[in-house]
């Protein structure tokens, strides 16, 4: 929520009384001038015909709008304005409402008030809300609702009160000083659960342990963390450091997945909320979520190697209380995602290269065959590899532009394929979920550069001989 408030003048500042009248005055309405202009008129006409009684009538129409301006000046400072989101964080062709409540601070009521939201063009029309008047201390609440197709940032203010006084002499606009800012994520497609061999998120018989390097005997002490069993303190260590340590004899291992997002302006073809690009950001926020669900330590990363702030040397870890925190500084970061100026993919494999990725899932633009090469390298780094390759040919054809080219993908997903990725090329209108079932529909084996049959563990490794449990090239 923000609040914000017209600041009230200062006395003893005299050139600014001079310009904030100067500001009243500029506020007269059709009416207010028109009122003053007859006074004027006819207290010249009583002074030239010599009527007294003329002039007190026209002294009472010049009066009144300079009367009404003043005191409009006086009290237009004392009205507080705050504004809140809900939600504040919404997918692409959803509906955030903002609410806006104003509140009359003063010990005078107000006339009627003219309550106006700048707003992106992007998200609708500019909300206005015409108030009645407002006693000593009451309080007005409307809202509005906004909607985007279109992911990003969008700023939200600021909020604008137009004061009237009750007779519609002079109006006075005034801009509260506080902004919100709505951000609209890609839109999150449910992915159905899919087999992925030798999990270790540390939980269940089966769990892998990292174990000391001396033997089950020897523990690897560590900071005290709250919550810790005090059972472990290992006093030893605690006295060598001057702080609490305690044993920690086992590491349970977690799966790990990297999201691969191909951000290459060369790469894609085409904008709007029906382009291969958003495709593929749409996509990579559905398996980050998927992942995170399922308990995987998740990293995404994109073709000029960053990464989201703020997560770790593993990514950031799901199933647990900050795995919603996780996804939504993911969701962000891909609200304003754009095209990027690099040309290639050897950031990316340089930040795969220093270590095994565990599960890699890609999403490719258009690929030439030394990029193609590059992404079939990757493979090398990751346990298990899945890529969605979307044509910019395919995906930037009209229905009306005649029949549809060849797609140029094929070629890369054969390369791709061979390299032992489980390659899944995207035709225009398909669902990740689609592309998703497709994939583990056909898994069974992927035939290495050796001809050895093994199955894809998502923990990083591979395991011979398995071959329905694993992701493998679809043929």
């Amino acid at each position: 929520m923000s609040t914000g408030a017209v600041r009230q003048a200062r006395p003893g500042q005299p050139e600014g009384e001079r310009g904030g009248l100067r500001t009243a005055l500029a506020g007269l309405t059709t009416r207010g001038r028109s009122f003053l202009a007859a006074g004027v008129a006819a207290a010249v006409c009583a002074y030239v015909l010599g009527q007294s009684d003329l002039l007190r009538v026209g002294l009472l129409l010049a009066v009144l709008p300079l009367v009404c301006a003043t005191v409009l000046y006086r009290t237009r400072y004392r009205v507080a304005g705050s504004r809140r989101l809900s939600p504040a964080r919404v997918p692409a062709a959803g509906e955030a409402r903002v609410h806006l409540r104003v509140d009359n601070v003063s010990r005078l009521p107000t006339g009627l008030l003219m309550l106006q939201d700048r707003v992106p063009y992007v998200l609708g029309p500019r909300p206005r809300f015409v108030l009645d008047r407002m006693e000593a201390g009451g309080r007005r609440e409307v809202s509005y609702r906004v909607r985007s197709d279109l992911r990003g940032r969008y700023p939200l203010g600021p909020l604008q009160l137009r004061l009237t006084d009750p007779f519609g002499m002079c109006e006075l606009t005034q801009s509260f000083s506080a902004h919100d800012t709505l951000t609209v994520v890609p839109r999150v497609e449910a992915l159905p659960p899919v087999r992925l061999t030798g999990e270790a998120m540390g939980y269940g018989e089966g769990r892998q342990r990292t174990l000391a390097l001396a033997g089950e005997d020897d523990v690897i002490p560590r900071g005290y963390r709250y919550g810790d069993d005090l059972r472990r303190v290992h006093w030893r260590s605690t006295a060598r450091y001057g702080e609490l340590m305690v044993r920690r004899e086992e590491q349970p291992q977690r799966s790990r997945c990297t999201v691969l997002l191909d951000t290459r302006g060369g790469a894609f073809r085409g904008a709007g909320p029906d382009s291969a690009f958003e495709w593929a950001v749409a996509g990579t926020a559905s398996v980050l979520v998927h992942m995170l669900e399922r308990g995987f330590s998740v990293r995404l990363l994109t073709d000029t190697g960053s990464s989201v702030p703020g997560e770790g040397a593993d990514g950031f870890a799901g199933a647990s209380q900050e795995s919603a925190d996780a996804a939504g500084l993911m969701m962000d970061t891909l609200a304003v995602v754009g095209h990027s100026d690099g040309t290639g993919l050897s950031r990316a494999y340089d930040v795969l290269r220093g270590g095994n990725e565990g599960l890699l899932v890609a999403f490719f633009g258009d690929l030439d065959e030394e990029q193609a090469a590059v992404a079939a390298r990757m493979r090398r780094r990751s346990g298990a590899a899945v890529a969605f390759l979307l044509d910019s040919g395919v995906w930037g054809r009209e229905p009306h532009e005649g029949p549809a080219p060849v797609d140029r993908s094929e070629e890369r997903v054969r390369m791709l394929r061979e390299a032992g990725w489980t390659a899944v090329s995207v035709p225009r209108g398909a669902t990740l979920s689609d592309m998703w079932r497709q994939a583990d529909r056909d898994r069974g084996g992927v035939v290495t550069a050796g001809g050895t049959t093994t199955g894809i563990r998502a923990d990083g490794g591979t395991s011979p001989g398995i071959g329905a449990g694993g992701w493998e090239a679809r043929s």
